[in-house]
C-alpha cells in the first residue's frame, strides 16, 4: 500500500517510523511519503496562506501550492492509477472501523493536512474531478491541523494491511469489529492490590470464557455506545444476548428511577426546610 502525507510540518509524520508501522515500512509493506507542501510555492516566503475572501478571522491556504503538490502526486504514480485523497477536517464525514478496513483494501491513498482556516474550496473541487475525494473527521471537536487526525487514520488503516500485524487473529475481536466493544482484558499476577480476575478466565472452558467475553461486550456497549446497540441487527443476537442486554437495561432502569427518586426527595426536603434568608 501506498500512503502520501502533504502537510506544511513533514516533522509531524515521525511518529509513523516508530512501532508496528514502522516495521511495517522497514519490510515495505507500506510506503509511506511525506511531502512539503512549501516545497510548492514559488516565493521567497514559500507561502501557503493568505486571508478570506468575505472577511472574517484566520488565514486560508491558497490553491495553487496545493494544485502542484497533488500534480507532483499523479506524477509519481503508475500510469492510469490515482490515490484516494483523503482530507481530515472537522465538517467531515466520521472517521469509523468499517471506513478503515474498507479504505485498508485499496492501493494508494493521499492525505492533504489542512492548517488555518482550512484549504480553499476549489482545490477539493478540482481534486474531485481528478481522483476520489473524502473529507473525513475524527470527533465532533476542532484540531490545529490535519497532522494529528492522519496519523490516527494512518495507524488505523495500516495495521488492517495483511502482514502489518503479526498475529491476525488478534484483530478479529477488537473493538468495532462486529458493532461492539471490545471484552475487559486481564494478565498475571491473578491478584493485583486486592483485585482479582474473573474465575471463568481460570476455568480453561473455552466456550464458557467465549460466552463470558461476549456477554462483557455487550454490557460494556450498552453501557459505554447505547448509540451501537441501537445499530446491531437483531438477526445477530441469540437468546443470551437479548437476556444480557434485558438485564443492562433494568440496571440502567433502576439507577435512572434512583436518580428521580433522590431528586424528588432533595426537592421535598427543600420545599419542607428551606435555606434561611437573611434580612
Amino acid at each position: 500500500m501506498r500512503l502520501d502525507v502533504v502537510t506544511i510540518f513533514p516533522e509531524y509524520l515521525s511518529p509513523l517510523d516508530l512501532s508496528l508501522i514502522g516495521k511495517a515500512r522497514e519490510q515495505g509493506l507500506i510506503d509511506l511519503r511525506v511531502h512539503d507542501l512549501r516545497d510548492f510555492t514559488h516565493d521567497r516566503h514559500r507561502t501557503v496562506d493568505d486571508t478570506p475572501y468575505g472577511g472574517g478571522a484566520g488565514m486560508v491556504m491558497r490553491p495553487e501550492p496545493w494544485g502542484e503538490a497533488l500534480d507532483h502526486l499523479m506524477a509519481t504514480g503508475v500510469p492510469g492509477e490515482v490515490p484516494h485523497l483523503l482530507i481530515p477536517a472537522p465538517g467531515g464525514v466520521p472517521f469509523t472501523q468499517a471506513m478503515a478496513q474498507e479504505l485498508a483494501t485499496q492501493p494508494w491513498l493521499a492525505f492533504a493536512c489542512g492548517r488555518y482556516e482550512g484549504i480553499d474550496e476549489r482545490v477539493i473541487d478540482h481534486a474531485e474531478t481528478l481522483m476520489p475525494v473524502t473529507v473525513v473527521s475524527l470527533g465532533d471537536y476542532v484540531l490545529n491541523g490535519g497532522e494529528v487526525a492522519v496519523l490516527a487514520i494512518v495507524e488505523a488503516i495500516a495495521r488492517l494491511v495483511p502482514g502489518v500485524i503479526g498475529n491476525a487473529d488478534s484483530l478479529v475481536e477488537e473493538s468495532h469489529e462486529d458493532g461492539l466493544l471490545e471484552y475487559p482484558m486481564f494478565t498475571k499476577p491473578p491478584l493485583w492490590r486486592g483485585h482479582g480476575i474473573p474465575e471463568v478466565l481460570l476455568s480453561g472452558h473455552h466456550g464458557l470464557i467465549a460466552r463470558w467475553r461476549r456477554d462483557e461486550r455487550l454490557r460494556r456497549t450498552a453501557a459505554r455506545r447505547p448509540d451501537m446497540i441501537a445499530r446491531l441487527d437483531p438477526s445477530d443476537l441469540d437468546a443470551r444476548d437479548l437476556e444480557v442486554l434485558a438485564e443492562v437495561a433494568e440496571v440502567a432502569e433502576v439507577a435512572e428511577v434512583a436518580s428521580s427518586v433522590m431528586q424528588t426527595s432533595k426537592v421535598a426536603q427543600f420545599q419542607a426546610d428551606p435555606p434561611a434568608v437573611a434580612d
